[in-house]
């Protein structure tokens, strides 16, 4: 039972990112101090949108130079913080080098982090950023889960850095956290879990969010003849801050919360924009069969390769988002309201 001093400034790491602008909004909301440790402090395109905010708040905003690579760069960051968000940590599908690319800063990343709260006698709570890819790789896996839903109990087992490699670096990083708090008993250890973030992006026009480009894609007639029934759990990127918030400042908050708002797939997700904007841009109204998947996926797209296809595509996700409910009191935004919001962002700044 950790309780938190709001008078203390809270750290945010990849405080210009796309679910950790959100949360820096709450907490300038509330009045708090926000150390923002981010890559490159002096450059406005990433930080304009966080001043405007805090310029409207009571809150303040601080900005430190830091590296996820680099021993020791969050510890002017974290000092006199009793509130540590570890938020930092890259969400690319496509890259060259999945160690170097993901896995080198999503666990070093952690463990720097950790290591800096060790040595910072205020700390007093730490709130990891980890993802349902931490809990499972592929949609089937639902399948075999306690009553076919997935929980905080469960550990993704079946990645590598050959195979889903971003979903690898989640698991690794997150394992390595909870290893770490059990060598020290000054601070605790709560991990949000998000499934796919959608909703609106504060920055869209220097945002590089998976998201905002799948939202692109529905919308460009890239997906006008079909979409993949990809089984996902979508989460509004609000809430995601909220639960944030919410794993900082309840005192009896602990272990893992899946953060899902609603059990869904990647054709609900346009089919949910038709009555709104269905007239005006070409998107997906049927699901493109799972044969024709399977011959075309892997040459039009090298993530779909054939064993994600047979995995993923025509099988329902689900998880048991009781939990968060009943221990942070979330409630989660209607779906049709998240992608209407997430799309409006992009017809308003003529990014479709």
């Amino acid at each position: 039972m950790k309780q938190i001093d709001k008078s203390k400034p809270v750290m945010v790491t990849g405080a210009t990112g796309y679910v950790a602008g959100w949360l820096v909004k709450s907490l300038l909301e509330e009045g708090l101090t926000v150390h923002a440790a981010v890559r490159s402090p002096d450059n406005k395109k990433k930080t304009a949108h966080l001043d405007e905010i805090a310029a409207k708040t009571t809150g303040s905003i601080k900005y430190f130079k830091s590296d996820l690579l680099q021993e020791g760069s969050y510890a002017e960051a974290m000092k006199d913080c009793e509130l540590v968000y570890h938020t930092a940590s890259p969400f690319v599908l496509d890259v060259k080098d999945p160690q170097k690319d993901l896995i080198d800063p999503a666990v070093l990343g952690t463990k720097n982090v950790l290591d800096t709260a060790n040595k910072t006698a205020s700390v007093k709570r730490v709130v990891v950023t980890s993802s349902c890819a931490a809990i499972y790789t592929d949609c089937i896996d639902c399948e075999s889960a306690p009553n076919g839903m997935l929980t905080e109990e469960l550990w993704n087992t079946t990645t590598s850095l050959e195979y889903q490699p971003y979903s690898y670096s989640k698991t690794l990083a997150e394992q390595k956290a909870w290893e770490m708090v059990k060598q020290q008993d000054q601070w605790d250890l709560v991990t949000i879990n998000p499934c796919f973030v959608m909703g609106p992006v504060l920055n869209p026009k220097n945002s590089k969010s998976e998201s905002l480009s799948f939202v692109k894609q529905l919308a460009d007639g890239t997906m006008k003849m079909g979409v993949p029934k990809i089984g996902t759990g979508v989460v509004d990127v609000r809430d995601v801050a909220k639960a944030h918030y919410q794993a900082g400042f309840v005192p009896s908050a602990q272990g893992r919360y899946i953060t899902a708002g609603h059990n869904t797939d990647f054709l609900e997700m346009g089919t949910v924009l038709q009555s709104k904007y269905g007239k005006q841009y070409p998107l997906p109204k049927r699901a493109l069969p799972k044969w024709l998947l399977m011959i075309v996926g892997p040459w039009a797209n090298k993530l779909f390769t054939r064993p994600f296809i047979k995995k993923n595509v025509n099988i329902a996700w689900k998880a048991d988002n009781s939990k968060i409910k009943k221990e942070l009191g979330m409630e989660f935004i209607p779906l049709q309201k998240t992608m209407e919001d997430s799309f409006q962002v992009l017809v308003d700044h003529k990014l479709i």
